[in-house]
């Protein structure tokens, strides 16, 4: 099934923008992350929210029903597809389902296709998945794709996988205080990107 993931099955998902050839991967966290993930109910009732540094409230503030990470990847998205119109997906664009094609080998795939990948870390995404699905992602395409990828995280954010991808793989790693910095980051990653491929530094996809 894996095979079947191409450029071609991609564009024909998307909707049309001015660049629809140059496709620009989003990796990110679909959910917010929410302390019910590292403690318990009892553990949670002893905590006093207010006495608590601010980033920590952010995350105790997090409510189950509020997918703000994924709000985000979208808004990111939009922005993308608007200016400066390259053709930016989520893998879930893509309409292939986990169960016929796992995540980290969908990631993979859709990285093998696309002129460009990010792998963007807010602070309040849930990243562990995502972490696993972007060390896949490097192992298998770092030396081909290596020039295609970067990783953009949330000043906040710090991991031991953050901190060796830029040792290990050579990727380009950069941070963002704002949505709108990250945006701004990602539009100049891609323009680069497109300069590149039309001197000729990077081979066409098509």
């Amino acid at each position: 099934m894996a095979e079947k993931i191409t450029r071609e099955s991609i564009v024909e998902g998307l909707g049309a923008v001015k660049y629809d050839r140059f496709l620009f991967y989003l990796m990110g966290p679909y959910k917010s992350f929410n302390l019910n993930y590292v403690l318990s109910k009892d553990e949670r009732a002893q905590v006093d929210v207010d006495d608590l540094p601010s980033p920590l409230r952010r995350l105790f503030g997090n409510k189950d029903d509020i997918d703000a990470a994924q709000a985000m990847l979208r808004r990111v998205q939009g922005a993308l597809r608007t200016d400066p119109g390259v053709n930016a997906y989520l893998a879930i664009d893509a309409g292939v389902d986990t169960d016929d094609v796992d995540a980290a080998t969908q990631s993979i795939a859709f990285t093998r296709c696309s002129n460009a990948t990010a792998f963007v870390i807010p602070f309040l995404g849930h990243n562990f998945g995502v972490g696993e699905e972007a060390g896949s992602v490097l192992e298998r395409l770092s030396e081909s794709h290596g020039d295609r990828l970067i990783f953009v995280h949330e000043d906040d954010v710090t991991s031991a996988m953050i901190r060796s991808a830029s040792v290990r793989w050579d990727l380009r790693v950069e941070t963002y205080e704002s949505e709108s910095e990250l945006v701004a980051k990602l539009r100049r990653f891609a323009g680069r990107i497109m300069q590149r491929e039309r001197r000729g530094d990077l081979d066409r996809l098509d």
